[in-house]
């Protein structure tokens, strides 16, 4: 590999899905999978990557100096290759690997599917944001559209002929959805309303790649109440079709600006407006007051993306630095410094380069582990027969999805970070890839909840759920793994992650305590550092699943560099990054209010 050249790690995502997870057992014994095995699961992935890295990799420094061009007339297009990566992502099959068949997918697991999605997103974030979120509307439009539309819009949707976009930020809204105006009127026909309004920042509002683009948009109808409880779900195409699909005039729902971002310019960030100029028929998708508990079917979808984008473009950074590291020649090694006539080393040779090379590859690779594990334990828990086995899967998916959303597109930022100061100045440049990674990523911490709206959701509601039973199991299964790891040879990095858990434990303890003394805000200002610290933690239990993992091959078929790399990389993590997680933890207990000090910030 080149510093220029994108190549994607596939050993180690098949050393997580087939060494680690063992998923090609596991999925085996559930009969909505029993036609798969891991040979085709495998030869997916080789695929997949043959497509991220021929197809793919060459758009994505191209469409980010090209971006996407608006013509004042509600159209938006795509740049140069788009069209022709996306009539391959189609045919292929893998706009949505994951879906049923009966609906035009291809019925994957979705481990597998996280996998595709992981190597197209390293490869060029910006394309695949658009069959992204086209099969999370997909899938939307399968399960909660009305009844006679389902299956030709949600096949259409899969299988890439349409495209799909959510549509729920308002200028002065934001985060705050419940003040959304978007308003919605009924009409004599049943289900079907007229939209008006205005909305901001949404992604891929228009492009050329598909005939059709259907918009799941949130609106208030008539005399709704104020907030989210007023909030209503509506699927509004661009060009009105009918139940089999076949497509009629254009309706009401015209883009009216594109912005101009810092990043990710090969994906059309738009304003949306509804029913300006001509009306905006939309279908109710459930009923009235709905909108934001079916949303959030799609938001969390969303935001588990959005953390493995954060991996993605991490990880990629990663391999770039990697590689311009063993080829950039500069200086000598520090036990030739005096001497004028040494050799001149790779970079690669430097501690402190390689001390930046450790701290990414490991939170990388314990990512892509914390990613892959997450779906497969909601992938077993969809499938459990048992009632208790699929609540406790849950409960540890809905507890750590805001911890996953924004501790791996805040770690992966800072990964690219760490990326361009491996460069030096060529990092700087757009000459070499790390620049726009670098670009790219900040947006991942922003989008879908900011990263700050994730800690809130942590700590206000997810930790409070059940008298804090989710927190508790995971508590509970943290300590069985430690226990393992200890078994398995590395009692003394488990020791310390133990610590670390505890630490966890009586931070949150802490603040449960602040919180009922009244202070509600003297204990959320703690929210994101407490989140920062349960993410920290939740990277070292990665390190020792994969550590044990790579024991246990090398107990059955001796040492290799990558799994001896296992091993450091839980060494490194005990020793340099997870004491971060302690020092979070006493400040948070340190009860300091004085940034809630009413003299600041006037």
């Amino acid at each position: 590999m080149s510093a220029t050249q994108f190549e994607p790690d596939l050993r180690d995502i098949n050393f997580v899905l087939f060494d680690q997870i063992d998923i090609q057992h596991c999925l085996g014994e559930i009969p909505k999978y029993a036609d798969f095995d891991e040979e085709i699961y495998r030869a997916t992935i080789e695929e997949g990557a043959r497509i991220a890295t021929e197809v793919l990799a060459p758009l994505n420094g191209p469409s980010d100096r090209a971006g996407c061009q608006f013509d004042g007339e509600g159209n938006v297009t795509t740049p140069k290759g788009f069209q022709d990566a996306w009539n391959t992502v189609a045919e292929g099959g893998w706009v949505a690997p994951a879906a049923d068949p009966e609906f035009g997918g291809v019925g994957l697991p979705p481990v597998i599917s996280m996998a595709v999605y992981e190597l197209f997103t390293a490869a060029c974030m910006t394309f695949q944001m658009y069959p992204g979120l086209t099969a999370a509307a997909g899938r939307m439009v399968q399960k909660f559209a009305p009844e006679a539309l389902r299956q030709p819009y949600a096949e259409k949707l899969f299988t890439g002929q349409w495209g799909g976009t959510m549509a729920l930020t308002e200028a002065g809204a934001g985060s705050s959805v419940g003040d959304n105006r978007c308003k919605a009127t009924r009409t004599d026909e049943p289900g079907v309303y007229l939209l008006e309004g205005e909305k901001l920042f949404i992604s891929n509002a228009d492009q050329d790649l598909t005939e059709n683009i259907i918009h799941l948009i949130l609106a208030r109808a008539p005399d709704a109440p104020e907030g989210i409880k007023g909030l209503s779900l509506f699927m509004c195409p661009k060009y009105l079709a009918d139940v089999e699909g076949n497509l009629g005039e254009r309706n009401g729902a015209f883009v009216v600006g594109i912005e101009e971002k810092m990043g990710i310019h090969g994906s059309a960030t738009c304003t949306l407006a509804l029913g300006a100029d001509t009306p905006c028929k939309a279908w109710i998708v459930g009923e009235e007051g709905q909108g934001i508990r079916i949303m959030f079917h799609m938001m969390n979808e969303a935001r588990i993306g959005v953390g493995i984008q954060g991996m993605a473009l991490g990880a990629a950074a990663y391999n770039y630095s990697n590689a311009y590291a063993n080829e950039r020649i500069q200086g000598t090694s520090l036990r030739n410094l005096k001497d004028p006539n040494a050799p001149r080393v790779a970079i690669v040779t430097h501690p402190d380069v390689r001390r930046m090379l450790m701290s990414m590859k490991v939170q990388v690779e314990t990512m892509r582990s914390l990613c892959y594990r997450l779906a497969h334990r909601e992938t077993m828990a969809e499938c459990a027969e048992d009632d208790a086995e699929r609540q406790r899967l849950n409960n540890t998916v809905d507890l750590v999805v805001p911890v996953l959303k924004a501790h791996c597109s805040d770690i992966g930022f800072e990964v690219t970070v760490t990326a361009v100061q491996v460069y030096g100045g060529y990092g700087y440049i757009g000459e070499y890839p790390v620049e726009q990674l670098l670009r790219d990523s900040k947006i991942t911490s922003i989008y879908e909840g900011t990263n700050g709206i994730q800690a809130l959701d942590l700590l206000g509601r997810k930790m409070r759920i059940q008298g804090g039973a989710l927190f508790m199991q995971w508590m509970q299964e943290a300590q069985e793994e430690i226990a393992a790891g200890t078994e398995a040879g590395f009692a003394e990095e488990a020791a310390i992650l133990g610590k670390s858990i505890q630490s966890v434990g009586g931070a949150a303890m802490h603040l449960g305590g602040v919180a009922m003394q009244g202070s509600i805000e003297a204990a959320m200002q703690h929210a994101t550092p407490f989140q920062r610290m349960f993410g920290t933690v939740l990277l070292g239990m990665e390190a020792l699943h994969q550590a044990v993992a790579a024991k246990r091959l090398i107990d059955a078929q001796g040492e290799s560099d990558f799994l001896a790399g296992k091993l450091l990389n839980l060494k490194f993590y005990v020793s340099n990054i997870l004491p971060q997680a302690i020092a979070l933890g006493k400040g948070i207990q340190s009860n300091d209010v004085s940034c809630l000090d009413e003299r600041l910030f006037r």
